[in-house]
């Protein structure tokens, strides 16, 4: 992975720099004390991760990721802060980073965070092969088995959701993989064993998720109000969310209704990979 690190502390990423290329297959490939430099320089250079420092004078680590994020829709953000003001730290994966690395900076905090965003780059990328061969019409040449024709069926209903460029795509496919390989209902899974996350960590990842599918809910109830006859629609309205949420949601862009339709995790996963 190629990485650029921004912090306006110099010992920082000089200590980043350390941890990380003990991997070899790790590199660093920029520095920049201040956000501006790395505004300029990151839009020239091929980058898988970015980490940034929270608070940097001129420009803040949450606005060089607003400023970055449209122009290299891909690139992943980790944020470095000794700060751990909740509405702080909330806007900041608004604005779309992966983790937290806490100051002072910890070893195993560090690998574990950069585990974990690599493992999320690579599931893309999987994902991403995948949709090319689906779109491409290769998929029917190639003899596959069960399990990855029902990978390819999650893949295409994603995509009919409309939220295959979301950030909580690659989670949600990993699980779906998990419950597929092993034969497991969403419940079944022991999130901390299975992905070495505490409970903060799983919280963050659900966020994720939870934001893909209500974004998926609400495209969903757009096409209802285009087309109420869409058998296909109809199909995925109730499987993944139940009706009556999907209505909630229709209603509610329609404005005759204050509030959504709620999405439940159990629900769209159990509907999602036992889907037909």
């Amino acid at each position: 992975m190629k990485f650029y690190i921004v912090d306006d502390d110099p010992s920082i990423p000089m200590i980043l720099r350390q941890i990380l290329e003990k991997d070899p297959n790790n590199t660093v490939v920029g520095i920049a004390h201040d956000a501006k430099q790395a505004l300029a320089e990151v839009m020239l250079m091929d980058i898988d991760i970015v980490l940034a420092d929270l608070l940097m004078p001129e420009i803040s680590g949450i606005d060089l990721i607003k400023k970055l994020k449209p122009a290299k829709p891909n690139l992943r953000f980790i944020m470095i802060s000794q700060v751990r003001d909740s509405d702080l730290r909330a806007e900041a994966y608004q604005a779309g980073i992966e983790f937290f690395i806490d100051k002072p900076i910890n070893i195993i905090e560090v690998k574990t965070v950069i585990e974990k965003v690599t493992q999320s780059i690579e599931m893309a990328a999987k994902l991403n092969h995948i949709q090319s061969l689906v779109g491409g019409g290769n998929a029917a040449d190639s003899v596959v088995d069960r399990h990855h024709l029902q990978k390819d069926k999650i893949l295409s209903i994603l995509r009919f959701l409309g939220i295959t460029s979301e950030a909580g795509s690659a989670d949600i496919l990993s699980i779906c993989q998990m419950m597929l390989d092993r034969n497991l209902s969403f419940r079944d899974i022991d999130f901390a064993a299975e992905y070495h996350i505490d409970e903060r960590e799983k919280k963050i990842m659900f966020q994720r998720i939870r934001r893909a599918i209500k974004t998926g809910l609400t495209n969903l109830a757009n096409l209802c109000l285009d087309d109420m006859g869409d058998e296909i629609v109809v199909e995925y309205a109730n499987t993944l969310y139940e009706y009556k949420n999907v209505r909630n949601e229709m209603l509610y862009l329609e404005g005759t209704r204050t509030t959504g339709g709620k999405t439940s995790l159990k629900h769209f996963f159990d509907g999602l990979v036992h889907a037909q």
